[in-house]
């Protein structure tokens, strides 16, 4: 059902009110026009370049048509800038790409063709401010904008809507190689030519273009990296490496350009991990909370990483220019994980010998104890292509035609394989006794008494007694989870702009983008039990409970003394699963009808005008827009019913779609009010649409059957109740205004910025409706008895139920200290801060949510030393607590609260001046020199401790030569 009709009330007056704001400050200075100094800049062109290129504000990108070279060139000449290098002109860069766009933008430059000023990409965007990086198994993965999580953002490569090897639509930046960009541009405002901005705002990779590049290059690099943290399992290493090699050159009179790109990465990670299965009891003196469970356990983690890309740049005369791009990156990541599960409270142990403190059981001993020992091993692979060609086309003096075409596929398939041993099947074995207390640091260490190495003492068993598969026990000595996951994205865009000649108004763009997105995900999972005997891995039909360890599956111990337990055998899991296990399909209900299909079709038309004008004296740029945005989103998958007197499954296929219409009015302003100094505001209504997974049609029935009788049952407690996606699930949408001041001085620049913004559509995770389930009778055996009501259960699925605003305030510092005493040259500090607060509300609950990814307070530092070949940098990244999205239970994303951050990285380098030498650099760097842990807690209650993970610091040593 199209939303078209219903946008005219907010939507109307933010336009009108914008448009009138707006054209009153336009028309302050009458019909008066000057001719700009640089090109209205969209906001897709800010693009920066290396020193000698062309300035940022003339680069253009796909749907912005090219600028005269040599009146840019010129005008670079005039500004009369200092030509510095190295982190100085990565700094100077993204300052001129922020003074020059329309937009309120922030930028990370490279220092260097192929390279950016840190080890990774989310490390550089972490520095902006109001950027924040949330950590996964020690390497900064996903972003949060302005305290939004990363489903509000998007991210686009050279202005293209980007796919993901994640399970949903935020980026996993450890997919793309850093060598390969330019420049990246976080765009904090909307503007109606930026197709597929999210409301925390649009994240924009950008690569070389080689015509832009003034000589040919060739660039080479290498580093070695070691975690201070020994190898923690035995088949993992300690040592990694990056290295990339870059040419760049024009060809037929600087017509046409060619950039080749390859990176290769091999980078572990040690990580000494523990988990708490969560707290029983209230937490009062009466019924304090008792530890539920416990699992400490080591963790090492390979990530290789292959990639290349390529642009090649073609412009034989003033009236095509023609740009395609390339980019592949294959990914594979390997973990081995090792350690035991102890259930106490949730597992039936006793407690005794208790100390407390404020309803909190800090030490004491729970016997009898049954523990799982663990040797998992995870493994990922990842393909991620991307493909544009744009074409644009001069068809009159003043008039471009742009036509882009683009292609982004990610492909992603999971091995995830849990193996387990025990003293016997089912709590039989030997129990142990084992002694707890509370560290400092809210982990607890666990002193066992039984000899967790013994191959005698331990067989390979379901020590639990976990194994079932919705009808009866079978013996789970393992798990086997295989999901895999596609992603696609086509687009094609086509746009016109051009001049106006003696208005307030510059220029002019329509356009229109058709994209269309297919995520498919497919889950697949067995049950692994002992070889001897038996069907479907059934207690009943005599498969055997337990197997000895094969001696040759033993390939040593892991230690595990910095939580108490001596050790624990190390058990090669690869080879438990292709020499002693029986596999079988997993097929309960759940599990059978999780497969689903997104599909996006979305329709984007687009118009804007571009200002160009003084006030009295002030120089003023900007523009009025708007988008229409029609989509068709489907979904495909299934359902199911189980008769639990046969056992048998029947799996139905579902299908659903949904339809809707968006109008999304924007206008930016940016007034010089005196020279170097900006005001830059902007109103929009943008929108951003819910996760994937949330969107999926498939509905997981759930009964219970210990409340099948004839006796009611509270709503939430009823025999039948659904797990469902939500197909007809509109876009979060938000109504913004943001202002900006930034005044501008040699080398650096001082800018504070407010934003509001006012959301609704809010995606609530947890709404539930209230749904007829009488149709299932017909599976329960003739004369069952359900009581009155029994019958109306709840549907689970996510609902647009939310409302409520998020503001904040973000200032940015950035000086060289030459401005001071010519002394300091060389020093300097690039500093940022942002205060944010929300609050959202669901359905009727008057209590608000937290936001996940906000962190209330985020700040950042960096202190550089750059002169005569030297470099030496400090960068500390502080955040406070936040909402931060894990894998639970079968790797399910859930989320937790996260301990506050503070991480200090630093890095020194010299790059040879004169001599033979020139043009080689070497660098050593130093990654979270303060070993920040990773904390998690539960219940906003800190003692609650769910998750601590201690990555230790990595050290690289390596060197780059451009010739």
């Amino acid at each position: 059902m199209s939303n078209f009709a219903g946008c005219s009330c907010i939507r109307a007056r933010l336009l009108h009110g914008t448009a009138v704001g707006l054209g009153l400050i336009a028309a302050a200075a009458g019909a008066q026009t000057t001719a700009p100094t640089t090109p209205n800049v969209d906001p897709t062109s800010a693009v920066t370049t290396q020193a000698g290129a062309l300035p940022a504000s003339a680069v253009p990108t796909p749907n912005q048509h090219e600028v005269d070279r040599k009146t840019v060139a010129d005008a670079a000449v005039a500004n009369d800038e200092i030509v510095v290098t190295g982190l100085r002109a990565g700094l100077a860069n993204a300052a001129r790409t922020k003074r020059d766009a329309v937009l309120i933008v922030e930028s990370v430059s490279a220092e260097d063709v192929g390279k950016l000023p840190d080890v990774s990409i989310a490390d550089s965007l972490a520095r902006l401010p109001g950027v924040t990086a949330q950590r996964l198994d020690g390497r900064d993965q996903n972003l949060s904008i302005r305290g939004l999580g990363p489903d509000f953002s998007t991210t686009l490569l050279n202005g293209r809507e980007q796919v993901t090897t994640g399970d949903n639509r935020g980026v996993e930046f450890d997919q793309y190689p850093s060598e390969f960009f330019k420049n990246v541009n976080v765009y904090k405002t909307a503007d109606a030519a930026l197709i597929a901005a999210g409301v925390a705002g649009t994240i924009d990779l950008r690569t070389i273009r080689p015509l832009s590049v003034p000589d040919r290059v060739i660039a080479l690099s290498a580093r070695g990296q070691l975690n201070e943290i020994k190898a923690l399992n035995p088949d993992s290493p300690r040592a990694g490496y990056r290295a990339s090699a870059t040419y760049v050159d024009k060809f037929l009179d600087d017509t046409l350009g060619i950039a080749i790109g390859v990176a290769a990465t091999q980078a572990p990670t040690q990580n000494e991990r523990y988990n708490a299965w969560g707290y029983s009891g209230s937490g009062t003196a009466t019924d304090p909370y008792i530890l539920g469970g416990a699992k400490p356990y080591v963790d090492s983690e390979l990530l290789k990483r292959y990639g290349g890309v390529a642009t090649i740049e073609y412009q034989p005369s003033e009236t095509w220019h023609s740009t395609f791009d390339a980019l592949y990156s294959h990914f594979e990541d390997t973990q081995h994980l090792r350690g035991i599960e102890f259930p106490f409270s949730f597992g039936g142990a006793t407690l005794a010998n208790a100390t407390f403190s404020n309803g909190f059981v800090t030490s004491g001993t729970f016997t009898p104890n049954f523990a799982v020992q663990r040797n998992d091993y995870n493994r990922r692979n990842a393909d991620d292509l991307s493909l544009g060609w744009n074409n644009d086309f001069k068809i009159g003096e003043k008039v471009h035609l742009n036509i882009d075409a683009s292609w982004s596929r990610a492909k992603r398939t999971d091995f995830l394989l849990e193996d387990y041993t025990g003293t016997g099947y089912n709590q039989s074995g030997p129990k142990d006794t084992v002694k707890f207390s509370q560290n400092a640091n809210g982990t607890f260490n666990l002193v066992p008494t039984q000899d967790y190495t013994n191959t005698t003492l331990f067989k390979i068993t379901d020590p639990g007694g976990w194994g079932y598969n919705g009808t009866t026990a079978v013996v789970q000595s393992g798990f086997l989870n295989r999901p895999s996951f596609k992603d696609d994205l086509k687009s094609i865009r086509a746009s016109l702009n051009g001049e106006f000649d003696n208005t307030v108004f510059k220029g002019w763009e329509a356009g229109f983008n058709f994209s269309r997105r297919e995520k498919t995900s497919a889950y697949t999972s067995y049950f692994l039990c002992p070889k001897g005997g038996g069907t479907g891995c059934t207690v009943a039909s005599g498969t055997p409970t337990s197997e000895a360890i094969p001696a040759a599956a033993v390939i040593g111990s892991v230690p595990l003394g910095y939580l108490g337990v001596p050790a624990v055998i190390a058990l090669n899991p690869t080879y438990l699963y292709d020499n002693a296990y029986n596999s079988v399909l997993d097929n309960r209900p759940v599990s059978l009808v999780r497969d689903n299909m997104v599909i996006e079709n979305v329709y984007t038309g687009y118009a804007k005008l571009n200002i160009d004008t003084v006030a009295g004296d002030a120089p003023v740029k900007g523009s009025l827009g708007f988008q229409v945005i029609h989509t068709d989103q489907s979904s495909n998958g299934t359902t199911s019913t189980f008769n639990p007197a046969t056992g048998v499954v029947n799996i139905f296929p579902l299908t659903d779609n949904s339809k809707y219409t968006y109008f999304l009015p924007s206008g930016t302003l940016s007034i010089e009010l005196r020279p170097s100094f900006f005001a830059k505001l902007g109103a929009s209504e943008t929108i951003v649409r819910p996760r994937l997974d949330q969107e999926r049609v498939n509905q997981e029935l759930d009964v219970n059957y210990s409340v099948v009788t004839a006796v009611p049952q509270p709503i939430t407690n009823r025999p039948f109740s659904y797990q469902s996606g939500n197909v007809n699930l509109r876009p979060y949408r938000s109504v913004n205004v943001d202002i900006s001041f930034e005044k501008y001085f040699k080398g650096g620049y001082v800018a504070v910025a407010g934003y509001f913004k006012r959301l609704t559509n809010y995606v609530d995770a947890s709404a539930s409706t209230l749904t007829d389930f009488s149709t299932y009778t017909s599976l329960f055996p003739a004369g069952t008895v359900f009581a009155p009501g029994n019958l109306t259960g709840l549907n689970n699925q996510p609902n647009n139920d939310g409302r409520g605003y998020l503001a904040g305030v973000e200032g940015t510092v950035s000086v060289p200290f030459s401005l001071v005493t010519h002394v300091l040259d060389g020093f300097g500090v690039f500093a940022t801060g942002t205060y944010t607060k929300s609050e959202i509300k669901l359905g009727t609950n008057p209590i608000p949510i937290t936001l996940p990814g906000l962190s209330k307070y985020v700040w950042s530092g960096t202190a550089y030393y750059e002169k005569n070949g030297i470099q030496v940098r400090a960068v500390y990244r502080y955040r406070s607590d936040f909402l931060g999205e894990v894998a639970g239970l079968s790797a399910a994303p859930t989320y937790r609260n996260v301990v506050s951050e503070g991480i200090l990285d630093a890095q020194v380098g010299y790059e040879f001046q004169n001599g033979f030498l020139k043009g080689l650099s070497i660098l050593a760097q130093a990654k979270n020199l303060t070993d920040r842990p990773f904390i998690t807690y539960q219940n906003n209650d800190r003692r609650q401790l769910i998750d601590y993970q201690r990555y230790g610091r990595d050290y690289y040593l390596g060197f780059a030569y451009k010739f």
